[in-house]
């Protein structure tokens, strides 16, 4: 993908990301704490939480991807940084999702019920712990043309833009 044409992307990209974060997320635990008893959203809220925190990450690596396009300088040490320390930061928050779900088992007495709240907690914890795959690691995402064709020729996914920039100290 050209310069030109990654600008594009990102401009759009990177402010979508932002609203997830900022916005979208957010309110969908907001709407649930005020309707939903405590007790039964502890895993999804957590779920939730996993998916903003990673989101914010990831918007913010759009955001640097995009002013180093357009020729803006950055804290390269600071941002790398804080990167390593927010991917094992993720995967704390990972490992402690079982004991979150064991918590909110805990205070409703043991009684497991497979409703629309707890499938929202496992959808919500999925999503998360494939969005730190999708940063750190290998890029599930395919959006664009170019994405598919290297998946369609080369019969894998991509390594992670941000895990390959971890890997060569660079932004």
């Amino acid at each position: 993908m050209s310069k030109i044409n990654l600008i594009k992307r990102l401009s759009w990209y990177y402010p979508m990301e932002k609203m997830h974060a900022f916005l979208t997320f957010p309110a969908i635990a907001i709407y649930f704490m005020y309707n939903q008893p405590f007790s039964n959203i502890i895993f999804l809220l957590y779920g939730l939480a996993i998916c903003i925190f990673i989101l914010f990450q990831g918007q913010l690596y759009w955001k640097l991807k995009l002013c180093r396009l357009q020729g803006k300088t950055i804290e390269q040490e600071k941002n790398l940084t804080f990167f390593r320390i927010s991917k094992k930061s993720n995967l704390y928050m990972i490992c402690l999702i079982p004991a979150v779900f064991l918590v909110q088992l805990f205070l409703n007495r043991w009684n497991f019920e497979l409703n629309k709240l707890t499938l929202g907690g496992f959808a919500a914890n999925a999503f998360g712990i494939l969005e730190h795959i999708n940063y750190y690691h290998t890029q599930l995402m395919i959006d664009n043309s170019s994405d598919l064709s290297y998946l369609l020729r080369n019969r894998k996914f991509k390594k992670a833009s941000l895990a390959k920039d971890l890997s060569e100290n660079y932004i």
